[in-house]
């Protein structure tokens, strides 16, 4: 399947993106993300997805966050269905897969389904692949690839010309990861978060359920703060990592303190990494 690139795109005008703050004072606004990855090879395996950890750690930095993430078939209603429940879930929803020149590729048609629009040949579309064929070379296969919504706005792809396109707060990207990490960066100045979310992780030299219940104490007392325990193994030695993570960096390092003065309780010391 072909891909695309991003064309800076504004902010969708039916997202619900605050400017800043929103709530009581204090109250970081927050902006949500879905990622849709489309097609039948990622679910048999034979293609490894590498877009979702692209994408969760860019959209990260600009304060987006990447909430869900659905794995789907090419499958009409299956797509059709899952786009329009997300859409009005989250502010932005990002779609990887499905737009290429063959049978399969159903994703540019099926978001036009969701929207209930045509499904249409984009003049602007066609023109740039008429300019990046040769003569000749435009066959009915790759003429698809210029084919959008009704009232989509195309994204410019750099690398192999045949764009993607944004219908409100929807973004349809390649699934090639060259090509839509190449999309996603010229997309991304463009976009709209809300504050940053920063991680510490504490690795402690002590077994999960050693840890449990003393992390359960601070996660009741800093609910600001997500707090998860992964644990692994160096060598003959077992572990946990801890990762706090919060949009307030007052609360996370004292929340990172209560953590480690409760490893301290057990005997450890905890290590922060970089």
């Amino acid at each position: 399947m072909p891909s695309e690139s991003d064309h800076p795109a504004s902010v969708p005008s039916s997202a619900s993106v605050p400017s800043s703050d929103s709530g009581p004072v204090g109250e970081k606004q927050v902006v949500t993300a879905c990622l849709m990855i489309i097609g039948n090879e990622i679910l048999s395996g034979r293609t490894k997805d590498a877009n979702l950890a692209f994408l969760g750690e860019q959209l990260n930095e600009i304060g987006v966050r990447l909430m869900e993430a659905r794995v789907v078939p090419d499958i009409e209603a299956v797509i059709v269905d899952t786009l329009n429940e997300v859409r009005q879930r989250f502010d932005y929803v990002f779609t990887t897969g499905g737009i290429g020149p063959t049978h399969d590729d159903i994703t540019s048609a099926c978001v036009a389904k969701a929207f209930g629009v045509e499904w249409s040949l984009h003049p602007e579309a066609h023109a740039l692949l008429k300019a990046h064929y040769a003569e000749g070379d435009l066959n009915e296969a790759r003429l698809r690839m210029a084919h959008t919504p009704e009232g989509a706005s195309l994204i410019e792809n750099p690398i192999s010309k045949a764009p993607g396109f944004r219908m409100g707060n929807v973004f349809v990207m390649a699934g090639i990861p060259r090509v839509m990490q190449a999309m996603f960066e010229s997309l991304k100045s463009n976009l709209s978060g809300g504050a940053p979310v920063r991680s510490v992780t504490l690795a402690v030299a002590l077994p999960e359920g050693a840890i449990a219940k003393g992390l359960g104490e601070a996660q009741d007392r800093f609910p600001g703060v997500e707090m998860g325990s992964y644990p692994y193994r160096n060598g003959d030695r077992f572990g946990v990592r801890l990762v706090l993570r919060s949009t307030d960096e007052a609360d996370l390092e004292a929340a990172v303190e209560a953590v480690a003065g409760k490893v301290r309780d057990l005997g450890d010391e905890p290590v922060r990494e970089p």
